[in-house]
C-alpha cells in the first residue's frame, strides 16, 4: 500500500503546488483518526488540498465557513417539525460526511466550536434525544487565520487538544509561485483519479500500526511529555496524555509514509512540533521576549536525551 501514498501525493500535485507539510499531515490525521488544524494566511490552497484529498480517495467533503452568526444546528442539524404528518423529523447538517473542513473555525463563539466536541471525539453526533453515528472515516480539517485579531473566538483548550496536529503553512517558494500562475494563466485543470477506497484506508491504518518502536523510543516520547510538565519559566502548562498519545501514532505514521517499518527518535522529533504547538501553554513572559511555542519545544527537544 505504500506505492499508493506516492501516488496519492501526485493526485493531489495535479491542482497543489508544493505545502508538503499539509499534505502530509492530512494523511496522517485520515491514516490514525486523527484531525487537523491548519494556520495559515488566506490563499494557499487549504481548501483545495483538502477537497484534492477526497477525490483522491473516493471520500466524500463538506466545508462549513465559520461565521458570527453560526449557530451549532447549523453544523450537526435539527429536528424540523413536518405539519402533513404532525410530527418531528432529523435534518442532517454537513457535520454527516467523511472529510470536513472547518474553515476559519475561529470566527464563531465558542458553543458553536463545540458543537464539533462530540463529533471529533466520539464519532457520533446528538441531535434532541437521538444519537447518530458518523461514517467512517470521518475527519476534521479546521483552519485558522493568524492574521486578523478582530472578531475572532480564540478556541478553548478542551477544543484545541482534541486536533491531533496542528500545521503551520507558510507561502511558496518563488519558483512555486511561478509554477502557479503559470497553471492559472493556461487555464490548467487536470482530473484527479481516485487511487485508494475506504477498505484501503483500513489495510494502511493496520500496517501503520505494525511499525515496530522501540521500548527506548517509546520512553522517549514520555520523557518529552513529561518535561512539558515539569517547572519552567517559560510554560504555563504542560501537555496532557492526548499529546502522548497522538505522539505515539503520529511517530508511527510518519516513519510509514518515509518508506520504514521502524520508528526513529528524528521521527518522534519531527512529529513533536506540530503536536505540541497547540497544546503547550507559553508563559506571558515567555511571549514577552518574544518566543513562540515552537522555540519553547526546541528547548525542550533538547534538553531530553536522543536514545
Amino acid at each position: 500500500m505504500i506505492d499508493k501514498i506516492d501516488l496519492i501525493r501526485e493526485e493531489i500535485a495535479k491542482v497543489v503546488v508544493g505545502q508538503k507539510n499539509m499534505v502530509d499531515g492530512l494523511l496522517i490525521g485520515l491514516f490514525t483518526n486523527g484531525h487537523i488544524l491548519v494556520e495559515g494566511v488566506p490563499g494557499l490552497a487549504k481548501t483545495t488540498t483538502i477537497k484534492a484529498l477526497s477525490l483522491a480517495l473516493k471520500l466524500e467533503f463538506k466545508r462549513v465557513q465559520f461565521t458570527p452568526d453560526l449557530l451549532p444546528s447549523d453544523i450537526i442539524g435539527a429536528e424540523i417539525y413536518d405539519p402533513k404528518s404532525s410530527s418531528f423529523k432529523i435534518k442532517k447538517g454537513p457535520i454527516f460526511t467523511q472529510l470536513l473542513l472547518a474553515d476559519e473555525i475561529n470566527r464563531s463563539p465558542s458553543k458553536v466550536q463545540s458543537a464539533l466536541l462530540e463529533a471529533m471525539q466520539e464519532r457520533q453526533v446528538t441531535i434532541g434525544d437521538r444519537s447518530f453515528k458518523l461514517p467512517f472515516p470521518f475527519m476534521v480539517m479546521a483552519t485558522q487565520n493568524p492574521l486578523e485579531q478582530e472578531g475572532i473566538y480564540r478556541l478553548p483548550e478542551a477544543q484545541l487538544d482534541r486536533f491531533m496536529m496542528k500545521i503551520l503553512i507558510s507561502h511558496n517558494s518563488r519558483e512555486e509561485e511561478l509554477e502557479i500562475v503559470r497553471r492559472i494563466a493556461n487555464r490548467e485543470n487536470k482530473k484527479i483519479e481516485a487511487i485508494l477506497s475506504s477498505t484501503d484506508l483500513e489495510i494502511i491504518s493496520k500496517e501503520i500500526e505494525s511499525v515496530h518502536i522501540d521500548r527506548e523510543v517509546e520512553e522517549y516520547i514520555i520523557d518529552l511529555v513529561t518535561k512539558t510538565r515539569e517547572k519552567n519559566p517559560n510554560i504555563r502548562y504542560g501537555v496532557g496524555v492526548r499529546a502522548s498519545i497522538d505522539l505515539y501514532r503520529a511517530s508511527k505514521a510518519y516513519a510509514y509514509l518515509n518508506r520504514k517499518d521502524f520508528v526513529t527518535p528524528v521521527d518522534v522529533i519531527d512529529m513533536t512540533y506540530p503536536v505540541f504547538r497547540h497544546r503547550l501553554g507559553v508563559s506571558y513572559e515567555a511571549k514577552a521576549k518574544g518566543l513562540t511555542s515552537d522555540m519553547v519545544i526546541k528547548d525542550i527537544i533538547e534538553s531530553v536525551d536522543i536514545p
